[in-house]
């Protein structure tokens, strides 16, 4: 028996050192070449010839890439959402793996692995003698480190299928490449590192990646409690996954495990007694199915999972390009703690379910922010992720570029508050009244911020909800009963660009990143798509005085090795200024005290809001806020192509859905226990009194139906026009083919308004 190389680390060579030793070596590379791989004999010269003419141009150190690795995504209380990887790998210490796990390994891949160097050539003689004696190649002479260094360059081809070919080819030029890349290992590792290395690079079948994630997948245990004939098992799958897979072929696996306890008692790592009784023993399998991806994320966080995911592989702290950052992202080993809020994230699940079933007609998404931080609390939708019957991949309360709607939907009414805080951030009085008939002209000229008013030379109408609705109104009662009329008349004096400017600020964009569009119906009335988190978010800087915070969804990181990585910061910045904050918390407050959105206002704490009802009954929101969280609630048909009339929604029949009856309750409901337990801060309410109009215009039922005044209702009117420009009709036509989004069948493209249709509601 020869001499124990030393576990250790070697001395290092030098470069002419290595290539001495690598020159000694070059008649048994060629060997190798001609008697095993390659079938004439006569390549033993050139192969010999080529490696060494070769060596100096390989580069001088083997690059290990890290090892990918599960990340696991947490909520902000340390709970598990879900685990993602590209390859499922726990990477463990040598101290964490069975020694029979070990042993088995070495004795069944390479036994004398602790005898010879980076190459065996008595396994070279070995090999090349039996694959004569068969006339084929039976038997191969890697030692664990070439195979090691093989896993290495398989590893770093990743999954592009040309370099994986790449990597495992039979060719002279790649054998000369392992070999010396084996010499520079053995020297520098040493054999318990290589032994560890090559546990945790390879692959053992059904998706499994090291010896960890392999016991875990075929006995549920950790790879230090392997028994004898489990590590037997485990070590005979490494030559062939597919061939000696135990799920898929227990008869084979049985064979080729009990080759490896033989072999073990051959080498006296067992004795042939313990061999004899482990042949006996059954498998013993006890399968766990991979559970991978945000698909299996727990607490219906599957889409607030998919947003982390697109936040990573798109913000530039992760990586300058794109590239960079999906490859930290495949390679793993994270541990993600994210800003999702358990309470929050259960009652968010929780109304929803009460509300609105998956196979309903249309559908829900509701998201919930925490002003002043940015942080995103809580997500979920009616429509789980899924590719099969009433389940989609689209996430509809973000924007595209995470996943969600190619354009957002309509927000109807709920547009309106942006347009009231520029104003009053012009000097508009906060008692501003307007005549605000029934019905009027769009305004004859609207200036944009191009210099080039919009002219309204089709002679484009507008109306309110309800024929009684009719003026004159002051902006308190116009918000709470959402009067058309008045908002245009706003407009008009405002100007648009005043409202961009705000829109801007609040980070108010449609969900294909694009700027809301310069018409009026985009600014007064909601005709532009966006989504729930962008709503949430601009919201938010209502309750947080007039500061506007962008959303995240990722506290930290902790890479591997327990390193933290940066992450992305809310950026905070003042889109109004607070006395303007306090007029419109004023306002909104009034909507949910006893406006439209009654039907929505919580009990015991401050809360504002605003309900919104596009064209046909499309799409139905409603918005709303505390001081401590901020939420909202989108209810429509992904695809626009359901109008909510004659409806049933949740187990619930709907004449018409409102704003207020559909939308309003979920967003109650999931602030509701969202909040539960946690403090109740005040607004600060200016004081805004209600003009005495002599007489009852009428306010809106308490079931949201519209009374003599109207309630939150879509708007029956013929005010809008019949499509045209783009840029200049004021109900801008968004017919967007119904394929451009969809998660088979059931995802959907949230268009834009209907030129055809008018009225566009609250």
């Amino acid at each position: 028996m020869g001499k124990k190389r030393s576990a250790g680390s070697g001395g290092g060579m030098s470069p002419a050192q290595q290539a001495a030793k690598f020159l000694g070596i070059s008649v048994l590379a060629g060997a190798v070449l001609a008697g095993i791989a390659l079938p004439a004999a006569g390549a033993l010269g050139l192969a010999a010839k080529g490696s060494v003419e070769g060596f100096d141009e390989i580069p001088a150190n083997l690059k290990t890439p890290p090892l990918s690795q599960r990340t696991t995504i947490l909520d902000n209380q340390g709970g598990k959402i879900a685990t993602v990887y590209s390859r499922d790998r726990t990477v463990v210490p040598l101290s964490a793996i069975s020694p029979y796990m070990q042993k088995a390994l070495v004795a069944i891949e390479d036994s004398r692995f602790y005898e010879h160097g980076a190459v065996d050539a008595k396994g070279i003689l070995r090999a090349i003698n039996a694959n004569a004696r068969d006339g084929g190649v039976s038997q191969g002479a890697s030692t664990l480190t070439q195979q090691y260094v093989k896993n290495v360059f398989i590893e770093e081809a990743g999954d592009d299928p040309t370099k994986v070919a790449q990597a495992t080819q039979q060719t002279i030029g790649r054998k000369v490449r392992e070999l010396k890349y084996a010499i520079q290992v053995e020297d520098e590792l040493g054999k318990k590192k290589i032994l560890a290395n090559y546990l945790n690079i390879t692959y053992f079948g059904q998706q499994a990646y090291g010896v960890e994630a392999a016991a875990q997948r075929y006995f549920s245990k950790h790879a230090k409690d392997l028994n004898v004939q489990e590590s037997a098992l485990l070590a005979g799958i490494v030559q062939s996954p597919s061939r000696y897979d135990p799920v898929n072929d227990e008869t084979e696996a049985t064979k080729r495990r009990n080759v490896v306890l033989q072999r073990m008692a051959e080498v006296h790592d067992i004795s042939q007694a313990e061999a004899d009784k482990a042949k006996q023993t059954p498998l013993g399998l006890k399968v766990s199915r991979p559970q991978n991806g945000c698909i299996t994320a727990v607490k219906g966080a599957s889409f607030f999972c998919k947003y982390v995911e697109k936040v990573f592989k798109s913000d530039p702290v992760f990586g300058k390009t794109k590239e960079e950052r999906a490859k930290v992202w495949d390679r793993g080993g994270l541990t993600i703690k994210t800003t999702l809020d358990p309470q929050s994230q259960a009652s968010v699940q929780a109304s929803i379910k009460e509300n609105v079933r998956k196979s309903d007609s249309v559908a829900t998404a509701v998201s919930l922010v925490e002003p002043g931080t940015g942080k995103v609390l809580g997500m979920g939708q009616s429509k789980p992720y899924g590719y099969g019957k009433n389940e989609t991949e689209y996430n509809y309360s973000v924007d595209a570029k995470y996943g969600g709607s190619n354009f957002g939907f309509p927000t109807g009414s709920t547009f309106k508050p942006f347009l009231a805080a520029a104003a009053l951030e012009q000097g508009t009085p906060v008692n501003q009244e307007y005549p605000a008939p029934f019905q009027m002209p769009y305004p004859s000229k609207v200036q944009t911020c191009s210099g080039k008013p919009w002219v309204n030379d089709a002679h484009y109408k507008v109306e309110n909800e309800n024929e009684s609705e009719v003026g004159p109104y002051q902006l308190r009662e116009a918000m709470e009963k959402s009067i058309n009329t008045y908002f245009v008349q706003m407009l008009a004096d405002t100007g648009m660009c005043p409202v961009v400017k705000m829109t801007d600020k609040l980070g108010v964009v449609q969900g294909n990143g694009t700027k809301v569009d310069q018409v009026p119906s985009s600014m007064t009335l909601g005709s532009t798509g966006l989504s729930p988190l962008t709503m949430a978010s601009a919201y938010a800087a209502f309750a947080n005085e007039g500061t506007y915070c962008t959303p995240i969804a990722i506290e930290s990181i902790t890479g591997p090795g327990g390193k933290s990585l940066a992450v992305p910061k809310t950026k905070c910045s003042r889109a109004m200024s607070t006395e303007t904050a306090d007029k419109i918390n004023t306002l909104l407050s009034g909507v949910t005290d006893s406006g439209t959105g009654k039907q929505a206002g919580l009990q015991a704490r401050d809360n504002a809001g605003k309900t919104g009802t596009t064209d046909a009954r499309k799409n139905a929101w409603f918005v709303g806020y505390t001081p401590n969280m901020s939420g909202a609630v989108w209810v429509g048909s992904p695809q626009q192509d359901v109008e909510m009339t004659n409806i049933w929604i949740g187990g619930r029949y709907h004449g018409e859905v409102y704003g207020a009856d559909t939308p309003g309750p979920i967003w109650r409901s999931a602030m509701t226990g969202a909040l539960s337990g946690r403090p109740a801060p005040k607004f600060r309410i200016v004081d805004i009194p209600k003009p005495d109009k002599g007489g009852d215009q009428g306010e809106g039922d308490d079931d949201g139906k519209p009374g003599n005044g109207g309630g939150d209702n879509g708007g029956n009117g013929n005010g809008g026009g019949d499509g045209g420009d783009h840029g200049d009709n004021p109900l801008p036509d968004f017919s967007f083919p119904s394929d451009l989004i969809g998660g088979n069948g059931n995802g959907g493209n949230g268009n834009g308004g209907n030129g055809n249709g008018g009225g566009w509601g609250r």
